[in-house]
């Protein structure tokens, strides 16, 4: 099974161009353009609610804490002053809220793991197989505390360096590191065996 890289292993043309591209919409969205927000949130709307999902594991509250994390931008678009890309910015707001999300919520986490399960294209065995080890990394990855599951999700499956994942999650570029550190163990103890390669 391949293993997955971290980030940070050099930025392509595209990543620049696309940061960019970001600083063009958000310098016509402070002009008011509707088609410009409509373009970046078309543009962000799958990574942000992808991120958000690992984090409050709830539909209907991504929904909610996405489309907030959204207007924000469209409220009070001059508060984004350029220092950080576009990114940075929109997933430090999209993890304030949810971490604001997660304290208003008391109740039991649904299994949001049922709707991306494998559909039967494949042979019963590998279907099998393949739902036996998405489970495991996805019952690996719940086990995970919200800060840790953030960094591994922003690193992983975003390819968002340490420092930017910092300025994200408003700390240390250290802190950042040891709750890699520390998922990193989590995730190999908890996926011990055929699994830990992962890792």
């Amino acid at each position: 099974m391949e293993t997955v890289q971290p980030a940070g292993c050099g930025k392509s043309d595209r990543a620049r161009s696309s940061a960019e591209d970001d600083l063009a919409l958000a310098a016509r969205i402070r002009r008011r353009d509707l088609k410009a927000f409509e373009s970046l949130y078309r543009s962000y709307q799958p990574r942000l609610a992808r991120f958000l999902m690992n984090i409050l594991r709830r539909p209907q509250l991504v929904e909610e804490v996405l489309d907030d994390t959204l207007m924000v931008l469209w409220d009070r678009p001059d508060s984004f002053s350029g220092r950080s890309k576009l990114s940075t910015w929109l997933f430090s707001i999209a993890w304030r809220k949810a971490m604001k999300a997660l304290r208003k919520q008391d109740d039991p986490i649904e299994d949001f793991c049922e709707e991306a399960r494998i559909s039967g294209d494949r042979s019963p065995e590998q279907s099998a197989g393949d739902e036996r080890a998405r489970q495991a990394l996805l019952d690996a990855l719940a086990s995970l505390s919200p800060e840790q599951r953030a960094v591994v999700d922003l690193t992983y499956f975003h390819e968002i360096g340490y420092r930017e994942i910092a300025q994200i999650m408003d700390c240390p570029v250290d802190t950042v590191k040891t709750r890699m550190f520390h998922a990193r163990r989590h995730l190999r103890r908890e996926l011990a065996g055929e699994f830990s390669d992962w890792v």
